[in-house]
């Protein structure tokens, strides 16, 4: 190789210079193929559980001077105005029923549909300590319209002359299962 170089140095030379120039372009000529992506603004905020109650803090129905076979009957409508869905209890505090075991009958209908669903039935302040699980999920914007139909049984004796009956009633909601 070194007589070749020796013998013929331009042409030596010449390919050495082409070899250099050929790897040059090849290192220094950023002919690369690139791509790029981002993925931006990745925010989380928690939903809400909330609802309305349209007579929130009052009475649902009363009666008073209420003879044997007199019905009194109130609506109120429960709405999910939170962002999740919902599930709903209703509950019956502060209950005292100082009438006969039967005579005053309390019935809690929903009545949102044509054909309303039997919710409760039974003596006001007869709902258990668990409460009343309201059946479905209630999706966001929800409403249910729920009826409750108080009676004096009409074959109340007299010895319920006078008596005195009440209750208060919480509707309660949890985040529905997914």
């Amino acid at each position: 190789m070194f007589t070749y170089l020796s013998t013929h140095p331009r042409r030596a030379l010449g390919g050495l210079a082409t070899i250099l120039a050929s790897v040059g372009l090849a290192v220094g000529s950023g002919a690369t193929f690139t791509s790029h992506s981002a993925n931006l603004d990745n925010t989380f905020t928690s939903g809400s559980l909330v609802h309305t109650n349209s007579k929130d803090g009052i009475a649902i129905v009363t009666g008073a001077n209420l003879k044997p076979g007199d019905v009194s009957t109130g609506t109120v409508k429960i709405k999910n105005t939170g962002t999740l869905k919902g599930t709903f209890t209703l509950s019956e505090t502060n209950a005292s029923n100082g009438f006969g075991a039967g005579n005053l009958k309390l019935k809690i209908e929903d009545v949102t549909t044509a054909t309303p669903a039997t919710v409760y039935s039974g003596d006001l302040g007869g709902v258990g300590a668990a409460g009343i699980a309201i059946t479905g999920d209630w999706a966001v914007g929800e409403e249910r319209t729920y009826q409750f139909t108080v009676t004096l049984d009409e074959n109340t004796p007299n010895a319920d002359q006078g008596k005195s009956a009440t209750a208060d009633y919480e509707w309660d909601e949890v985040q529905a299962a997914a």
